[in-house]
């Protein structure tokens, strides 16, 4: 029986990356409308980034893998961004955007830990 699964889809750093995303998605819900071009947007693609970067990048060279890596990395930045701005804009509370730097110091040590071992 073929597998209906792609590789990268085995990865930790992937299934977490895609349970922080439904979390911002359901994070958004509640930002005004006057944002949803702005910080509900940019939110959300640097989410998405993190889950697309690590399974673009997955299955091609170790170097390449570690590019596309990086790439996810700096959107793990960009969500602290959009987290602490929503927080002081009283978009979210202080417990959600504490919950968020969890899952994203979760996600950094993984992606970094991933690179590490590409590099050896």
């Amino acid at each position: 029986m073929e597998s209906n699964q792609f590789k990268f889809e085995d990865l930790e750093v992937y299934q977490k990356a895609l349970d922080f995303v439904d979390q911002v998605y359901a994070i958004v819900e509640l930002f005004p409308n006057s944002e949803l071009y702005n910080l509900t947007s940019q939110f959300k693609r640097a989410s998405l980034s993190i889950a697309l970067n690590t399974a673009e990048g997955q299955g091609d060279t170790n170097a390449q893998f570690n590019r596309y890596l990086q790439i996810a990395a700096n959107s793990v930045k960009e969500c602290i961004v959009c987290s602490t701005i929503a927080r002081r804009q009283k978009f979210i509370s202080e417990q959600q955007d504490s919950l968020n730097r969890i899952k994203l110091v979760q996600l950094s040590k993984m992606i970094k830990g991933l690179q590490k071992y590409l590099r050896k």
